[in-house]
């Protein structure tokens, strides 16, 4: 990709973390306070040349994490319901793109058995780094929804979701362009 897109995430992400450290400082107070363990949750994650990264999340359940496909919404807090919906619970990500380990746009990092997985022209997904947003995302904003309604999740997510977002993030990454990562922003901003 491109040295514009590089600088967009780090001057974008730099500005956002200066404008929203007060928030986040207190976001991480009451998520603290609310689950009772740290307000930052860490989860290693594949990122770029299938290489393990740590992300960052404010937390939002108690409890531990079996996996994104199999948690049990009564685990999930009030508060974390809010942030969850507000997407206000991926603020600490903007040290990922700091750390150069995430992009603003991309493919969403995944826990291991997946990305890692890919083989053939599918691992041309691991040739970027993942993104917080991204036509994949913006598609199944409503993941957790869909998931809830059907009989075996991991089953569902493994034959139907996880290979519709191999198919557009291969489509972002082929079609690349800065003033398409500038509209996926502004979508996920905005809608």
């Amino acid at each position: 990709m491109k040295i514009s897109k590089m600088i967009l995430d780090y001057v974008l992400a730099f500005c956002c973390l200066v404008i929203l450290i007060v928030p986040l400082f207190l976001l991480f107070i009451l998520t603290s306070l609310d689950t009772g363990k740290n307000g930052i949750f860490v989860q290693k994650r594949i990122g770029k040349d299938g290489k393990s990264f740590y992300l960052y999340k404010l937390r939002t359940m108690k409890g531990s994490y079996a996996s994104s496909i199999t948690t049990s919404k009564m685990h999930i807090t009030s508060l974390g319901k809010f942030l969850r919906k507000y997407k206000l619970d991926e603020l600490p990500q903007l040290i990922n793109i700091i750390k150069g380990d995430m992009s603003w746009v991309g493919p969403r990092p995944d826990i291991s058995g997946y990305a890692d997985k890919l083989t053939g022209e599918d691992r041309i997904i691991l040739s970027v780094r993942p993104g917080i947003t991204g036509p994949a995302q913006l598609k199944y904003r409503n993941e957790e929804k869909i998931i809830s309604q059907v009989e075996d999740p991991e089953e569902y997510n493994d034959r139907v979701l996880w290979k519709d977002k191999v198919e557009i993030n291969k489509e972002y990454i082929k079609n690349w362009s800065l003033s398409g990562d500038i509209k996926y922003l502004f979508k996920t901003f905005f809608s």
